[in-house]
Protein backbone atom coordinates (compact mmCIF):
# COMPACT_ATOMS: atom_id res chain seq x y z
CA UNK A 1 0.00 0.00 0.00
CA UNK A 2 1.15 3.46 -0.72
CA UNK A 3 1.30 6.17 1.88
CA UNK A 4 -1.74 8.05 0.47
CA UNK A 5 -3.95 4.95 0.31
CA UNK A 6 -2.93 4.03 3.88
CA UNK A 7 -3.88 7.52 5.03
CA UNK A 8 -7.24 7.27 3.20
CA UNK A 9 -7.94 3.92 4.83
CA UNK A 10 -7.11 5.35 8.28
CA UNK A 11 -9.41 8.36 7.72
CA UNK A 12 -12.24 6.11 6.57
CA UNK A 13 -11.77 3.89 9.63
CA UNK A 14 -11.85 6.91 11.95
CA UNK A 15 -15.01 8.20 10.27
CA UNK A 16 -16.74 4.85 10.83
CA UNK A 17 -15.73 4.75 14.52
CA UNK A 18 -16.84 8.36 15.13
CA UNK A 19 -20.16 7.76 13.33
CA UNK A 20 -20.85 4.64 15.40
CA UNK A 21 -20.04 6.53 18.60
CA UNK A 22 -22.38 9.41 17.70
CA UNK A 23 -25.23 7.07 16.79
CA UNK A 24 -24.82 5.15 20.05
CA UNK A 25 -24.71 8.28 22.19
CA UNK A 26 -27.83 9.72 20.53
CA UNK A 27 -29.89 6.63 21.34
CA UNK A 28 -28.75 6.15 24.94
CA UNK A 29 -30.22 7.91 27.97
CA UNK A 30 -28.18 9.27 30.85
CA UNK A 31 -28.76 6.01 32.73
CA UNK A 32 -27.32 3.98 29.84
CA UNK A 33 -30.59 2.44 28.65
CA UNK A 34 -31.42 2.31 24.95
CA UNK A 35 -34.08 4.85 23.92
CA UNK A 36 -34.01 4.31 20.16
CA UNK A 37 -37.36 2.52 20.21
CA UNK A 38 -38.87 5.01 22.67
CA UNK A 39 -38.55 8.15 20.55
CA UNK A 40 -42.28 8.89 20.83
CA UNK A 41 -41.83 10.17 24.38
CA UNK A 42 -42.76 13.81 24.52
CA UNK A 43 -42.21 16.35 27.24
CA UNK A 44 -45.03 17.20 29.60
CA UNK A 45 -47.38 19.79 28.09
CA UNK A 46 -46.50 23.30 29.15
CA UNK A 47 -50.04 24.55 28.66
CA UNK A 48 -52.14 25.52 31.66
CA UNK A 49 -55.26 24.03 30.06
CA UNK A 50 -57.28 21.97 32.50
CA UNK A 51 -58.63 18.51 31.78
CA UNK A 52 -62.18 19.90 31.60
CA UNK A 53 -61.42 22.32 28.74
CA UNK A 54 -62.07 20.89 25.29
CA UNK A 55 -59.07 20.60 22.99
CA UNK A 56 -58.72 22.71 19.85
CA UNK A 57 -59.27 19.58 17.77
CA UNK A 58 -62.54 18.83 19.59
CA UNK A 59 -63.73 22.44 19.22
CA UNK A 60 -62.89 22.35 15.50
CA UNK A 61 -64.88 19.14 15.07
CA UNK A 62 -67.88 20.65 16.92
CA UNK A 63 -67.89 23.86 14.87
CA UNK A 64 -67.45 22.03 11.56
CA UNK A 65 -70.20 19.54 12.40
CA UNK A 66 -72.61 22.38 13.18
CA UNK A 67 -71.90 24.07 9.83
CA UNK A 68 -72.09 20.77 7.93
CA UNK A 69 -75.52 20.05 9.42
CA UNK A 70 -77.03 23.05 7.59
CA UNK A 71 -75.18 22.56 4.27
CA UNK A 72 -77.37 23.03 1.21
CA UNK A 73 -76.41 23.67 -2.38
CA UNK A 74 -72.94 23.65 -3.87
CA UNK A 75 -69.96 24.23 -1.62
CA UNK A 76 -67.99 27.28 -2.73
CA UNK A 77 -65.50 27.75 0.11
CA UNK A 78 -65.11 26.59 3.71
CA UNK A 79 -62.64 26.60 6.57
CA UNK A 80 -62.02 26.77 10.30
CA UNK A 81 -59.79 29.11 12.29
CA UNK A 82 -59.02 29.91 15.90
CA UNK A 83 -61.27 32.69 17.15
CA UNK A 84 -58.14 34.65 18.11
CA UNK A 85 -56.84 34.44 14.52
CA UNK A 86 -60.22 35.26 12.97
CA UNK A 87 -61.40 34.72 9.43
CA UNK A 88 -60.28 37.12 6.74
CA UNK A 89 -61.18 35.86 3.28
CA UNK A 90 -62.00 37.21 -0.15
CA UNK A 91 -63.83 34.29 -1.76
CA UNK A 92 -64.08 34.08 -5.53
CA UNK A 93 -67.80 34.83 -5.90
CA UNK A 94 -69.58 35.63 -9.16
CA UNK A 95 -70.78 39.21 -9.37
CA UNK A 96 -74.53 39.65 -8.93
CA UNK A 97 -75.10 36.13 -7.54
CA UNK A 98 -76.42 35.36 -4.07
CA UNK A 99 -74.70 32.95 -1.71
CA UNK A 100 -75.28 31.66 1.81
CA UNK A 101 -72.64 31.98 4.52
CA UNK A 102 -72.94 29.66 7.53
CA UNK A 103 -70.81 30.21 10.64
CA UNK A 104 -70.50 28.30 13.91
CA UNK A 105 -68.18 29.02 16.81
CA UNK A 106 -67.34 26.50 19.53
CA UNK A 107 -65.66 27.78 22.67
CA UNK A 108 -66.34 30.81 24.86
CA UNK A 109 -67.30 34.40 24.12
CA UNK A 110 -68.35 35.54 20.68
CA UNK A 111 -67.06 36.84 17.35
CA UNK A 112 -68.14 39.70 15.11
CA UNK A 113 -68.98 39.18 11.42
CA UNK A 114 -68.40 42.13 9.08
CA UNK A 115 -68.61 42.39 5.28
CA UNK A 116 -66.69 44.72 2.98
CA UNK A 117 -68.42 46.32 1.21
CA UNK A 118 -71.04 46.57 3.94
CA UNK A 119 -73.92 46.09 1.48
CA UNK A 120 -72.69 42.54 0.69
CA UNK A 121 -74.21 41.19 3.94
CA UNK A 122 -75.41 42.09 7.40
CA UNK A 123 -73.08 42.64 10.36
CA UNK A 124 -73.73 40.00 13.03
CA UNK A 125 -72.53 38.53 16.31
CA UNK A 126 -71.56 34.85 16.28
CA UNK A 127 -71.85 33.32 19.79
CA UNK A 128 -69.24 30.66 20.60
CA UNK A 129 -71.87 28.23 21.86
CA UNK A 130 -72.02 25.96 18.81
CA UNK A 131 -75.11 27.57 17.28
CA UNK A 132 -75.12 28.38 13.56
CA UNK A 133 -75.43 31.92 12.21
CA UNK A 134 -76.40 32.23 8.55
CA UNK A 135 -76.16 35.25 6.27
CA UNK A 136 -77.08 35.86 2.68
CA UNK A 137 -74.24 37.35 0.65
CA UNK A 138 -74.80 39.37 -2.50
CA UNK A 139 -71.55 39.39 -4.43
CA UNK A 140 -70.13 42.62 -5.81
CA UNK A 141 -66.86 42.71 -7.70
CA UNK A 142 -65.04 41.71 -4.52
CA UNK A 143 -66.43 40.67 -1.15
CA UNK A 144 -64.27 40.49 1.96
CA UNK A 145 -65.53 38.52 4.97
CA UNK A 146 -64.01 39.35 8.35
CA UNK A 147 -64.80 37.50 11.55
CA UNK A 148 -62.90 38.68 14.63
CA UNK A 149 -63.16 37.32 18.15
CA UNK A 150 -64.43 39.61 20.88
CA UNK A 151 -62.07 40.39 23.76
CA UNK A 152 -61.43 37.21 25.77
CA UNK A 153 -63.11 34.90 23.24
CA UNK A 154 -61.51 31.48 22.75
CA UNK A 155 -62.27 28.50 20.57
CA UNK A 156 -62.71 27.77 16.89
CA UNK A 157 -64.98 29.34 14.28
CA UNK A 158 -65.95 27.30 11.21
CA UNK A 159 -67.52 28.76 8.10
CA UNK A 160 -68.92 27.65 4.79
CA UNK A 161 -70.18 29.46 1.68
CA UNK A 162 -72.78 27.66 -0.42
CA UNK A 163 -74.25 28.55 -3.81
CA UNK A 164 -77.95 27.73 -4.16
Amino acid sequence: MTCSSLRTAQLAGCAVVVSAFLLTSCTMSDSGEDNAGNSSRSPAPSSTRTATEPSEKKLTEQAQAAVAAVHKGTLVEAGAERVNDGIHTEPGLSEGKTYRLSLACAGTGSAQLVFVPTNAGTKATVPCDGSVVQQRITADKLVRINVDGSKGATGVVAWQIDAP
